[in-house]
């Protein structure tokens, strides 16, 4: 089902990877265009303020594609937050050895150069695009990854697998945000196109506003749209 207009007193909440951006075949290789930092200027004007980008990927790195956007970031699935360009509060995780995390995974990764490894700052993410054949390979070396770190959860992606800490997710994110200044008390609207932003689409509209997949496959959203080029043209139609 198409999404119906976006209301201007909504609370806006927008995935990144594959919802504003084509997902690549790495992910320092998105394409950011200049139609789509305008495009978030003129939203956040728009929603007064209420939008905030929740990614998988963590604060600086989404900051650094976005280097204009002024507004709020969920990053590393909510374990990061930025109300602003240069300031992040980040989840502390004591028990968790990050730099020894990355070396046992690309230590394991080594029999399999296609296996790409993406080092993050609260855990790591393991991508097989590069040949899908090694998608068993991966989930069962995040398996024992997991196994051997008890703080991370196993998190399914798009041709990936993601270690993340347990505890945070999207729709946590999207519900640390629904009670701040200025999302409070707003109807909330999320757009995501991959597992992980699941349980911020239910959030979403449990709290009465909607959520939009993005792409095929099965979705709590009620609302679709098929892929980014969608979704910017249905966000622009509230700009006019």
């Amino acid at each position: 089902m198409t999404p119906p207009p976006l209301p201007a007193s909504a609370a806006l909440f927008l995935d990144f990877d594959g919802c504003l951006v084509d997902i690549a075949h790495r992910p320092d290789a998105v394409q950011v265009t200049p139609a789509l930092t305008r495009r978030l200027t003129l939203l956040l004007q728009r929603q007064g303020g209420a939008l905030a980008l929740i990614s998988g990927r963590d604060v600086a790195d989404l900051r650094g594609h976005l280097p204009d956007y002024p507004g709020v970031v969920a990053g590393s699935h909510g374990a990061e937050f930025s109300p602003g360009p240069g300031r992040i509060e980040a989840a502390r995780h004591p028990d968790l050895d990050i730099a020894r995390l990355h070396r046992v995974a690309r230590e394991l990764a080594q029999p399999h150069p296609a296996v790409l490894v993406e080092e993050k700052p609260h855990g790591v993410a393991l991508h097989y695009r590069a040949d899908p054949a090694l998608q068993r390979f991966v989930e069962d070396l995040s398996q024992r990854l997991a196994e051997a770190n008890p703080g991370l959860a196993l998190q399914p992606a798009k041709m990936a697998v993601e270690l993340r800490p347990a505890g945070v997710g999207k729709g946590d994110a999207l519900a640390r945000l629904m009670g701040m200044s200025p999302f409070a008390g707003r109807m909330p609207v999320y757009a995501g196109d991959d597992t992980t932003d699941e349980p911020a689409m239910a959030e979403a509209q449990a709290r009465g506003g909607f959520a939009i997949k993005i792409g095929p496959g099965p979705s709590v959203a009620r609302h679709t749209l098929p892929d980014p080029d969608a979704l910017a043209r249905w966000l622009d139609a509230s700009l006019t």
